[in-house]
């Protein structure tokens, strides 16, 4: 079992809020070198808000967030920025400048967070696009080449610096099964060669099933359920004959893992607000007569209609353009 020295991200108790909304509620999570941790849930149900703690972004409300040891919300800008070199992201989108090519959007990091030479740039650049299989395509800017490509040539600038950690966002989303799996295939690739710890924010479970080592599942800003890719791939198979053997929780994990369209998960969506609530603002239960919608106050209106179009309506009725002329 490792210790917490051998962990490079540990969150203790973390809480956020925005306003009244408690968006992370009480999130504990480590992370060792070399593993790949899939972070799962609905939308809305806090993981990207849980990643931007993890890269420094967010700080929390209660709680902490270490990186290497150190405390993130402790350390200044200078410090923070001395950290962030130690891992890389990959953006949903690839995140490239338009304006740059492949290899010179590569380059970039090395030029501004390094003195090394041109030529050693060079160099380091050709082997970052190799690794993600890239290399001929240097000299392509982003509006030349395909999303899977755009992904691939933000994992090459990701990678730049050798960072001891990967942060992935939604690293599949709008790309064809076949480019998919060949990013989850350069995952597992660079996560063994590399020796990196991998974090992957993701809703889509043939990725996640297929590159996990373990899983953290989150609802509601809370994490429900984390274990190894086992624990959840013997859940996602439990017959449906059985489920009364399992718990609320573990259903509601079960339904979203199979995509199911019935179940817990779809039971909480419904019936927590009425219609008229949500659209009027008060308690069904107060209004009378059996309809969802009914006029809840009666304005008198003994000079005709208001509001600025239906004066200008009056304006255009009293004009002479707008009087009988019979």
């Amino acid at each position: 079992m490792p210790t917490d020295d051998e962990y490079v991200i540990e969150i203790e108790n973390l809480v956020k809020r925005f306003g009244d909304q408690t968006v992370l509620d009480g999130i504990n999570l480590k992370i060792k070198p070399g593993e790949t941790m899939v972070i799962m849930g609905g939308s809305g149900c806090g993981k990207s808000t849980l990643l931007r703690h993890m890269i420094g972004s967010l700080h929390p409300d209660e709680g902490r967030v270490k990186l290497f040891g150190h405390v993130l919300a402790d350390l200044g800008e200078d410090e923070l920025d001395d950290i962030r070199k130690k891992f890389g992201i990959l953006f949903q989108s690839g995140a490239l400048f338009q304006s740059l090519s492949v290899g010179d959007n590569v380059a970039l990091i090395l030029e501004e967070h390094t003195d090394l030479d041109a030529a050693i740039i060079d160099f380091m650049v050709k082997i970052k696009l190799e690794l993600v299989d890239l290399r001929e395509a240097s000299h392509k800017f982003p509006a030349q080449i395909s999303g899977g490509m755009k992904k691939r040539a933000g994992l090459a600038r990701a990678l730049a610096l050798d960072p001891r950690i990967l942060f992935y966002d939604e690293p599949s989303a709008g790309l064809d099964p076949v480019t998919s799996a060949s990013i989850d295939r350069l995952i597992i690739d660079l996560t063994q060669k590399l020796g990196v710890a991998s974090v992957v924010v993701t809703h889509e479970m043939d990725s996640a099933f297929t590159i996990a080592d373990r899983m953290a599942m989150l609802n509601k800003g809370q994490v429900l359920m984390l274990d190894e890719r086992e624990a959840f791939e013997k859940l996602r198979d439990w017959p449906h004959d059985r489920l009364d053997e399992l718990d609320e929780t573990k259903q509601l994990i079960r339904q979203f893992l199979r995509g199911d369209a019935e179940g817990p998960l779809t039971e909480e969506s419904t019936g927590e607000s009425s219609y008229a609530a949500d659209l009027l603002g008060i308690d069904n239960s107060k209004l009378t007569g059996g309809r969802s919608i009914q006029t809840t106050r009666r304005v008198p209106n003994p000079g005709g209609p208001k509001g600025l179009f239906k004066k200008f309506r009056r304006s255009k009725q009293g004009s002479p353009e707008g009087q009988d002329k019979s």
